[in-house]
């Protein structure tokens, strides 16, 4: 069976982050992005404590394309060290599992 996960990515500039997750989705690295466009971030940064205004995508694909979101994000993120996290998806309804499986790069799925 495939494994799901969820990849959150903040960026400071939300149109960025919307052209960006399309750009995933266009790809076939990502089923869905859900934009949250303002979330308060406060996080320690070279020795001082942060609190900035920023917009977080989650982001839907599979576990086996992770590290390709990472590569990508590192590349065309405006930070330095920008926040990418995958976290695991444990179960989902199974015709939401079967779009995500279909729409992003991959083999077929399988129930």
């Amino acid at each position: 069976m495939d494994e799901l996960a969820d990849v959150t990515i903040t960026a400071a500039n939300p149109e960025w982050l919307a052209d960006f997750t399309r750009s995933l989705v266009q790809d076939g690295l990502a089923a869905c992005g859900n934009i949250i466009p303002k979330v308060r971030s406060i996080y320690s940064w070279e020795g001082n404590i942060e609190d900035d205004t920023e917009a977080l995508v989650i982001v839907h694909t599979r576990k086996a394309l992770v590290s390709q979101i990472i590569e990508r994000t590192k590349k065309e993120h405006a930070d330095d060290t920008p926040q990418v996290i995958a976290l695991a998806v444990t179960d989902a309804n199974p015709d939401y599992r079967d779009w995500l499986l279909k729409v992003t790069a991959g083999s077929t799925p399988t129930s």
